[in-house]
């Protein structure tokens, strides 16, 4: 399936891509703002995109925006905070009803950019700064996303190893910084942490669907004229090739199920290396029910409940994470260093292969079926030096040689151990 792919250079460091997609009856268009990730201003950064969401001069309370959302056929906006490697990625999105559909020719994708432009760029300020009151609400409700990750035990594992496996690197921050800076957040860091955002930040305009993006891209254009874009702050990530020795760490908490989380490190990522493979690889390592992790570690020998793979292709890292019980943490680990051996010295069949090609095409080829997951595939390509369909990626799996996998395997490296165990069993 071919899609109308465009970039369009609105000023510097600000791109518009409009991907056509005339499959769905709404549109999606979202304004990416791009930071290098730092643990002094991730806090004030993860709160503006929730903030911003939230009103504008125009429209300033909760009712008036909602009452404008309502007249263009029940649209939404919506913020999300996540990370690209070492990037911190703040968006703001609008989604209403495709041109096609509007009953009287209305050109819902133009009205929703000039909506964003407000929200972004004119934001319903009191005393030169953000209402206190939706200040505290925002940082209540940030305060709680990251509560909710530090009591689901498993999302917790893996980030607190990600934290220790990348302590001296800005991968190690979390996307919304920790909650203690959260807490002390004043209004004068979000007002700076904004307008750091309007001038510095690398931005990346996603439009997807089947209306004309002409509208929106003038409005956009209009929109930056009147900004002063200074020098836009580089996003990098800094790649570790290989692990230069093995770090062991140890909790111990209320928790009924132990968890252990193995970071290694690979040297393969964005723009450059064989990233297809080494995706390959960790699917067949331990990313689907066909992998050697699933089969081996949790079937065949019962020592994890759960047990999986997975790959940043930013940060060149692959992470390892199970629930165990503590008696079996030591035998969990050696048989998942045993299976990661089994992979570089090539042993798995091509019948295996082709269960993990197949697997990775089709998670390919699902991200096609909604505006969310083509808006992400296309902005997670912002730092690779081709853009691919999802179609097309797809393809270039099937063409991936069993030797290409196992020369992948072959440099990844453990780096970080992290046990999370119970009190009693401690």
């Amino acid at each position: 399936m071919t899609k109308n792919i465009t970039r369009i250079p609105i000023c510097d460091g600000v791109t518009f891509h409009s991907i056509g997609e005339k499959r769905f009856k709404t549109g999606r268009l979202t304004a990416a703002m791009l930071l290098p990730l730092s643990a002094e201003t991730a806090s004030a950064n993860a709160v503006l995109p929730y903030l911003l969401r939230r009103s504008c001069r125009r429209y300033p309370t909760f009712r008036a925006l909602n009452e404008k959302l309502s007249s263009l056929y029940g649209a939404s906006l919506q913020a999300q905070v996540y990370k690209l490697g070492e990037v911190q990625v703040l968006a703001v999105s609008a989604v209403g009803l495709d041109d096609r559909y509007a009953l009287e020719k209305e050109e819902v994708a133009g009205e929703l950019a000039e909506l964003l432009c407000s929200i972004l760029f004119d934001p319903a300020f009191e005393n030169g700064q953000f209402r206190q009151e939706d200040i505290d609400q925002e940082k209540r409700q940030l305060i709680e996303q990251i509560d909710s990750e530090f009591n689901d035990k498993r999302i917790y594992a893996q980030i607190r190893c990600e934290e220790l496996m990348c302590r001296d690197e800005a991968f190690g921050v979390g996307r919304f910084g920790t909650k203690k800076r959260v807490e002390a957040l004043t209004g004068g860091e979000i007002y700076s942490a904004w307008r750091r955002a309007l001038s510095s930040a690398r931005m990346e305009l996603m439009m997807v669907g089947g209306s004309d993006p002409q509208k929106a891209v003038e409005g956009f254009q209009k929109a930056f004229a009147q900004v002063s874009r200074k020098e836009i702050l580089p996003c990098a990530t800094q790649i570790i090739a290989k692990a230069d020795r093995v770090k062991e760490f140890h909790d111990v908490m209320d928790v009924a199920q132990a968890k252990l989380v193995m970071g290694f490190r690979t040297g393969i990522a964005v723009p450059g290396g064989d990233v297809t493979a080494m995706r390959l690889m960790s699917a067949l390592f331990g990313g689907t029910p066909h992998s050697k992790l699933f089969l081996n570690v949790r079937e065949k020998l019962s020592l994890c409940y759960y047990c999986s793979s997975s790959y940043d292709r930013h940060k060149g890292i692959v992470m390892v994470q199970s629930g165990v019980e503590q008696k079996n943490i030591e035998k969990a680990r050696e048989e998942i260093l045993r299976q990661l051996q089994a992979v570089q010295e090539g042993d798995f069949s091509a019948e295996d292969l082709d269960a993990a090609k197949m697997s990775v095409a089709n998670s390919f080829r699902t991200m096609s079926d909604y505006l969310g997951g083509l808006e992400a595939w296309y902005l997670s390509q912002a730092f690779e030096k081709t853009v691919l369909t999802p179609e097309q990626s797809a393809e270039a799996v099937g063409g991936v040689t069993k030797e290409q996998v196992v020369k992948a395997a072959q440099t990844v490296s453990l780096d970080t151990v992290y046990q999370l165990t119970g009190k009693e069993e401690a």
